[in-house]
């Protein structure tokens, strides 16, 4: 069992370090942009305004409530569930790699399993998903989501499958809160 985890873990680093080696100055920019914090302010305001104008003020209000706590619930549990009991290492932080891996900035904490930004936008993208029922913001929604989630590797702040844990994490979360809500949300619509 020990000798599969460990080739499970290498492969990760052997893709991470892969995806990772390819970069410029450009992409540097354009990347550290996706993964900034307030950098889609205008697309949350544009759903937000979207939610309002179909679900009308008292909907829309438990919507944007629930949306809140289900970025908490991912956020804070990425951290204090995830990253401060794995213990893993970001690739950036990581001795036996550190030299091999382009990062752009370092991040504040030393661990990275799992990725917060992944569990974020995977629980926004899926809960909203759910809330619109809608084909195409489905695929742009998700387009958006992974695209945060690959800059987070591109930028050398977490392996492959710290993203995608995240996202499933975070997807996991979404539907959670979504079935919590749904009767109270979809009730008279």
């Amino acid at each position: 069992m020990r000798h599969f985890l460990h080739q499970i873990i290498q492969r990760d680093i052997n893709l991470f370090l892969l995806f990772n080696q390819y970069h410029n100055h450009f992409f540097d920019i354009v990347m550290s942009f996706i993964s900034g914090k307030y950098s889609w302010i205008p697309l949350y305001a544009f759903i937000l305004f979207l939610i309002f104008r179909k679900f009308k003020l008292k909907k829309g209000l438990l919507i944007l409530l629930s949306i809140i706590m289900l970025i908490i619930l991912t956020d804070q549990t990425s951290v204090f569930l995830f990253k401060f009991t794995f213990l893993r290492f970001r690739p950036c932080y990581n001795p036996n790699i550190a030299s091999l891996v382009h990062t752009v900035k370092l991040p504040g904490g030393r661990y990275g399993f799992i990725s917060s930004h992944a569990a974020n936008a995977f629980a926004f993208a899926f809960f909203t998903t759910l809330i619109f029922k809608n084909k195409l913001y489905t695929i742009l929604i998700f387009f958006w989501a992974i695209t945060v989630a690959y800059s987070r590797i591109y930028l050398g702040v977490h392996y492959p499958s710290d993203v995608f844990v995240g996202a499933v994490w975070g997807i996991f979360s979404a539907y959670l809160i979504f079935i919590l809500l749904k009767n109270k949300i979809f009730k008279e619509q």
